[in-house]
């Protein structure tokens, strides 16, 4: 137990102050010496390995980077995409990072909630990655190939276009309208 004192007036018991290290002058220049020594060494290139922090490779170092614009609003952010992959012929590439880009004139490198997570959108399991038609009247859902997705595609909006194309207004003004398609 530390010894207590008392004070006149004051009834709290205190712990006596016991110091710490009891350094002399000669001692404080022995362990500032042996400090500056082996930081010296250090500064040297004579250390442990071990001791040494390992330095990483910045993660988007050996990326490609791809400019592109966010697919979820019509507000049209720019977004600058990286990814891992060697540009082969029948390699895919893997995106593993994305972020605003900073010379866009729209967002100026900012991304809304939704855009920052991009990322789990493109590697969601549930994303699809081909198109499918479901014909009237069906509840299933049918994958098509691209070529007859786009062939289908045209076809139904040439038929809306000719049915519902305005090319002048009522005194003949020229006006080249689509009204039930907005582009």
């Amino acid at each position: 137990p530390s010894a207590m004192i008392l004070r006149v007036g004051d009834m709290r018991p205190r712990p006596q102050e016991t110091r710490l290290m009891d350094m002399n002058r000669r001692q404080f220049f022995r362990v500032s010496g042996a400090g500056l020594a082996a930081s010296s060494l250090v500064a040297l290139g004579f250390s442990p390995t071990a001791a040494l922090a390992e330095t990483r490779n910045f993660k988007l170092s050996r990326a490609t980077e791809t400019r592109n614009t966010c697919p979820y609003c019509s507000v049209g952010c720019g977004i600058i995409m990286y990814s891992l992959g060697d540009k082969a012929k029948n390699v895919t590439s893997s995106i593993i990072h994305i972020e605003g880009d900073p010379d866009h004139p729209v967002n100026r490198g900012t991304l809304c909630p939704k855009g920052a997570g991009l990322l789990d959108f493109v590697h969601s399991p549930n994303r699809l990655k081909w198109p499918e038609i479901r014909e009237p009247g069906s509840t299933e859902w049918k994958r098509v190939s691209w070529d007859e997705a786009m062939d289908r595609l045209v076809k139904l909006m040439k038929a809306d276009r000719d049915a519902n194309f305005q090319a002048t207004t009522a005194d003949g003004k020229p006006v080249n309208r689509w009204l039930t398609t907005g582009m």
